[in-house]
């Protein structure tokens, strides 16, 4: 399924960068990083993050870093958007 039409992106790209480990992607911004492309219009961003949470369940993206790590900053960018 796209999950993305400004990327094309489907399910199973997302999916197959989230591999856990130290360089899984823990935001979404860091998933289209690792697609090689960027966020365009944003509203895939929810869909890419209940994908996450569904394929990497009990994963905190911000367990042993500082307040100011880039999670934390992608996080609040994404609610303030």
């Amino acid at each position: 399924m796209i999950v993305c039409s400004c990327n094309v992106l489907s399910d199973r790209d997302v999916r197959g960068c989230l591999n856990p480990g130290a360089d899984c992607p823990r935001t979404p911004a860091q998933v289209y990083r690792c697609l090689g492309c960027s966020a365009q219009c944003g509203r895939c961003a929810r869909t890419i993050r209940k994908i996450m949470d569904a394929t990497l369940p009990g994963i905190d993206p911000c367990a042993g870093c500082p307040a100011a790590c880039e999670t934390h900053h992608d996080e609040a960018m994404e609610h303030a958007g």
